[in-house]
């Protein structure tokens, strides 16, 4: 079967998303997230991230577009745009089009691509194959900010904003 490496690699992007967003929930349940304690950060710091190309959670799809430009690809629940060959980004709707979650992917890592310390304000140790994972709630912000990066020398750098519950 050919496809085409862009094609792979947009469904790759999409099903991880996927799998990513259908297990936080679990995660966050499991303790497994990482968290500042209450006395390091007060317990409703607001985060540093808040916005992706200047799309914001509560945003709504025409709003959302009118800054973006025409997704690749749409429907009434997500927007996929691919920006170039090394950002792409997905937009989640809830039911009455407003952005309930914002997914940034960066396949090249360059001094455009948001470092950990600009998501959160410090550093994230990284594990010996050199990826990092932080996942942080901002009840006071009413959503959870996440940070990925991909061991290898060509990690993929994900940054996820999602509404809480």
């Amino acid at each position: 079967m050919n496809r085409s490496p862009l094609k792979s690699s947009q469904s790759f992007r999409f099903f991880t998303f996927l799998v990513a967003a259908a297990c936080l929930p679990l995660a966050a349940g499991s303790g497994t997230a990482q968290r500042k304690p209450a006395s390091q950060t007060g317990a409703d710091d607001l985060p540093k991230f808040h916005e992706y190309r200047g799309v914001q959670l509560g945003m709504t799809a025409a709003d959302v577009r009118k800054k973006l430009g025409d997704p690749r690809d749409k429907t009434d629940e997500q927007d996929f745009f691919v920006f170039n060959d090394t950002e792409t980004a997905q937009v989640v709707y809830d039911k009455t089009q407003k952005v309930v979650a914002i997914s940034a992917d960066f396949m090249s890592p360059n001094k455009a691509v948001p470092t950990a310390k600009e998501v959160f304000g410090a550093e994230i140790d990284a594990k010996p194959d050199g990826s990092v994972h932080k996942l942080v709630r901002f009840p006071k912000a009413g959503y959870w900010l996440s940070y990925s990066r991909t061991g290898g020398t060509d990690p993929v750098i994900t940054i996820t904003l999602q509404k809480l519950p």
